[in-house]
């Protein structure tokens, strides 16, 4: 076994355990956590009543199919200390990309947004350089079926590539098994930013095959441009009816993993209201995301929240209303 496999193993065994159990009965607070508040890098907002509709939500569920504006969203972020949130595409219809770019225009607590489009495809060149024109359009998600395509090459890689020419960014929505091809991938495209969302959507509650999981999340960590967002905890409980647990201890295996392996730099929060919401209440998703986070210190509070998003994402500074 080489000196690096012999690494690599020990980072594995050591990312697999739990951390050192942190100083109980730290303070909780409602308050910025620091002077630039926090950065909400994952929401969505749409409208059904719009005359086409919506492709998502589904009209059969019940909590998230009606207007979700930003109006709603401000009146319970500002008095967490949210200063402004980066929008995520949720719908594949081009021309949801420009409703969302007109809705940020007349709405400043819109920093920016990552769009949806399909890389592989014939139009993803033209859409992109429209779109891009945008200083708010800071990327695009995609799901892993591209990201599998983004393996072989061709079209698709040539395509992410110009967001990289671009200096944009490439959130990924994919589940545990395909945190290994995130690594293959990024390291492939190394000028660009992948960021992977919802802690790759693994279950809180009963995560299956956790050493796959952390081995996935290691083969990440040593591709320095794959990014973890810190989001999707609550869902991963499977608790819905806002019944997710506010005690930080059932998420702390996950949590410390993740904390373990990517650190305060490479760790960027996200809401991801409202889809949240069906689990916990905004204020709920960021009080234990303060609790998670408080006992590494201040620093690591304000780059997790505010900083490592400013830097990766670079939003554009708007005063907000």
């Amino acid at each position: 076994m080489s000196p690096a496999d012999r690494s690599r193993r020990r980072f594995l065994l050591q990312a697999g355990g739990t951390l050192t159990a942190v100083a109980a009965g730290c303070a909780t607070s409602s308050a910025p956590a620091s002077a630039s508040g926090i950065l909400d890098t994952h929401t969505h907002f749409y409208d059904p009543h719009r005359p086409q509709g919506v492709p998502w939500p589904s009209p059969s569920d019940r909590l998230l199919y009606r207007p979700v504006l930003p109006a709603e969203y401000k009146s319970l972020a500002r008095p967490l200390g949210i200063t402004g949130t980066i929008v995520v595409e949720a719908s594949p219809w081009p021309g949801d990309n420009q409703w969302i770019l007109d809705l940020a225009a007349h709405e400043p607590f819109i920093t920016g947004f990552i769009g949806n489009l399909k890389p592989g495809t014939p139009d993803f060149p033209k859409l992109l350089d429209r779109f891009a024109r945008n200083p708010l359009f800071r990327g695009i998600r995609i799901g892993g079926d591209t990201l599998n395509a983004a393996l072989s090459g061709g079209d698709v890689r040539a395509h992410l590539e110009q967001l990289a020419e671009r200096r944009l960014v490439l959130d990924v929505l994919i589940g545990p098994d395909q945190l290994p091809d995130v690594a293959t991938v990024a390291d492939r495209i190394r000028g660009l930013p992948f960021i992977v969302d919802h802690l790759s959507n693994v279950p809180i509650s009963k995560p299956p095959h956790p050493n796959r999981w952390v081995s996935g999340m290691a083969a990440c960590h040593y591709v320095d441009n794959v990014f973890m967002k810190f989001s999707g905890y609550v869902e991963g409980t499977g608790a819905r009816g806002g019944t997710a647990p506010k005690d930080p201890a059932p998420y702390r295996p996950v949590i410390d993993t993740a904390w373990r392996i990517f650190g305060e730099d490479r760790l960027i929060f996200g809401s991801n209201w409202p889809v949240s919401a069906e689990f916990a209440s905004l204020s709920t998703v960021v009080q234990l995301a303060r609790d998670f986070l408080e006992p590494h210190g201040p620093e690591a509070l304000k780059k997790v929240l505010h900083d490592n998003a400013t830097r990766i994402y670079r939003p554009v500074a708007r005063r907000s209303t």
